[in-house]
């Protein structure tokens, strides 16, 4: 699962950069944090970056995923099936709502 915050970060000059955490859970339910990752200024993250992202988590040891639970990030589900091609991308529950959102009247 994918979070995101956006804390002010001095990199040169202060900018509000997106921090990106990934949390997996075990089959038996345990959490764990798997990594922190700061996302650049105004760039946008696609499939290269989340590619470099998840090819590190493999390397560190993640083996198996069965879901991957995200927000429609872009590039992000074909960097899930490049790096573990058997993994089912499911759209975060909250974002699926929050975009749906946009298409209803008041």
């Amino acid at each position: 699962h994918e979070v995101c915050a956006r804390p002010k970060i001095r990199d040169g000059n202060v900018a509000n950069r997106p921090i990106y955490v990934a949390m997996g859970v075990t089959v038996e339910g345990t959490r764990d944090i798997l990594g922190l990752w700061a996302g650049e200024h105004g760039a946008g993250e696609g499939a290269k970056y989340w590619l470099r992202v998840l090819s590190e988590l493999k390397n560190r040891g993640v083996q198996d995923v069965c879901i991957v639970v995200c927000d429609g990030l872009k590039g992000f589900p074909d960097a899930i099936g490049q790096v573990w091609a058997r993994a089912i991308v499911q759209t975060c529950v909250v974002h699926l709502l929050r975009n749906s959102f946009a298409y209803a009247s008041r």
